[in-house]
């Protein structure tokens, strides 16, 4: 069985790699001998659609999949037939990522039918999201991020299956404070988060990982 981890951070090996990793490690705590990748978007250059609607050509040769060629396609093809998908992604301005945007639309457009009665053959793997952020819980929900990402889930349950999802408040982001303009936020406070609740969080992710896994365990 083959598992994708789909890192949206143009950090590599901070918070939400973390997370994801230990979601991977849940994986392999299900099923011991899974292969497990994690691919960092922004280790590679790539565009998002181009509306260019070959995965819609009646009859066309690449009706279903995305005809780009660029550094994704053949990621693409590869995790359009995993076992289980895992995305994430810190939150910008009430959103993922720009990458993780564009990897998005490469990823499901092509399997969104233009049609009534016919629906594009692919593979329905369980999904699930981690979304990372500044904000606290309650300020997320005021802000109305859950909201947001509640429609963006339910593009996915119409295409894939309905996603498992993790959110990590209050994250630790640097190092050292004093070099960047932050008084909007407490550095030991946000230690002691670090300290006390991201273990709890990468032990979460841990947990969710392991869903995605049983789930595919029952899908296959």
């Amino acid at each position: 069985m083959k598992f994708f981890a789909v890192n949206g951070s143009p950090r590599p090996n901070c918070n939400t790699a973390q997370l994801l990793d230990k979601a991977l490690e849940g994986i392999k705590d299900v099923f011991p001998d899974a292969s497990v990748e994690r691919i960092n978007l922004y280790d590679f250059p790539f565009h998002g659609c181009k509306s260019c609607f070959a995965c819609k050509v009646i009859n066309g040769r690449h009706y279903g999949r995305c005809v780009q060629k660029d550094d994704l396609k053949p990621i693409l093809d590869e995790i359009s037939q995993a076992d289980g998908v895992i995305l994430g992604s810190p939150i910008y301005f009430s959103d993922v990522t720009g990458n993780m945007r564009c990897f998005l639309e490469r990823f499901m457009f092509p399997f969104t039918a233009y049609s009534k009665i016919e629906t594009v053959d692919h593979k329905k793997m369980p999904l699930a999201c981690i979304y990372t952020m500044n904000a606290s819980e309650e300020l997320s929900y005021q802000i109305g991020y859950h909201g947001l990402h509640d429609h963006f889930e339910m593009g996915m349950s119409m295409i894939f299956t309905k996603p498992e999802h993790l959110y990590v408040y209050e994250t630790y982001q640097f190092k050292d404070y004093s070099k960047y303009v932050s008084d909007a936020f407490d550095e030991k406070e946000r230690m002691e988060i670090r300290k006390t609740q991201f273990p709890k969080d990468l032990e979460s992710a841990f947990e969710i990982g392991k869903k995605v896994a049983i789930r595919a365990k029952q899908h296959d």
